[in-house]
């Protein structure tokens, strides 16, 4: 897809939620295309990351989840597999500083079973620090499938009936959202993905209901700040009905 340019989020909707989810496709294709190995498309797609969310505060961006590794993804060879934990360590390592003096919060959601320990206190430190800060909100969508994020709350619905504190007829959409990984983050806006993939891959099932949907037909590791606005300028050209039959402003 060709996207133009045209505007972006500023400072005068800061007051009002916006929420850009991403699906980061592309990294092996991107190294292959290259005769370069898979590595070296995961390593250029965390310089991505960087410039996303860098790009992410300056468009206006209150909040942004990256899709950064499904449960599906176990299925990869075990030596990828251990290139990008030791991506995602070197990551944290180097950029949660930078990330908490610039006023970004982090989230992780995704199922914690299967991951080593030292994964699950580097993201729960990373989450700690970073608590009580405004500026963006990063949710890292880590060892996450919506199926099974869905199958989760439903469980936990379940646990709460059998004890009593809830009653079937409490069990609304609204009520349910509480019980997901997302609970107390808006639904996002926009959904972006990268590499010309058409699908959702099992991400936010529930949360992307009413998302417009950006595909941009380049690979992550060369996904830019202009493609950024590009697609939050093809945002604000749809109309947005949410089932009715005025269409409400998305500027």
């Amino acid at each position: 897809m060709t996207l133009a340019m045209d505007n972006k989020w500023g400072d005068a909707d800061r007051a009002t939620d916006r929420h850009v989810a991403i699906i980061m496709d592309g990294n092996g294709r991107w190294a292959a295309e290259r005769g370069l190995p898979r590595v070296e498309g995961h390593r250029q797609g965390v310089e991505s990351v960087r410039r996303t969310v860098e790009a992410a505060m300056e468009l206006g961006v209150s909040h942004l989840t990256l899709f950064s590794f499904s449960s599906e993804n176990w299925a990869r060879p075990q030596q990828e597999i251990h290139d990008l934990f030791g991506l995602l360590r070197r990551f944290v390592r180097r950029d949660l500083a930078e990330l908490h003096k610039n006023g970004v919060r982090i989230r992780v959601i995704g199922a914690r079973p299967g991951l080593e320990d030292d994964i699950l206190r580097m993201l729960d430190d990373a989450v700690a620090l970073t608590k009580d800060n405004t500026a963006l909100h990063l949710t890292i969508a880590f060892n996450y499938g919506s199926r099974d994020e869905i199958a989760r709350a439903a469980q936990r619905v379940a646990e709460d009936a059998k004890a009593g504190l809830i009653a079937p007829g409490d069990v609304t959409p609204e009520r349910f959202a509480t019980y997901l990984d997302t609970a107390g983050l808006p639904d996002p806006d926009l959904l972006i993905r990268t590499s010309g993939e058409l699908r959702l891959s099992n991400f936010l099932l529930w949360q992307l209901a009413y998302a417009e949907f950006v595909f941009v037909d380049v690979y992550w590791p060369d996904f830019t700040k202009e493609l950024f606005e590009a697609a939050i300028a093809e945002y604000q050209r749809r109309n947005r009905r949410f089932g009715g039959t005025s269409a409400r402003s998305t500027a």
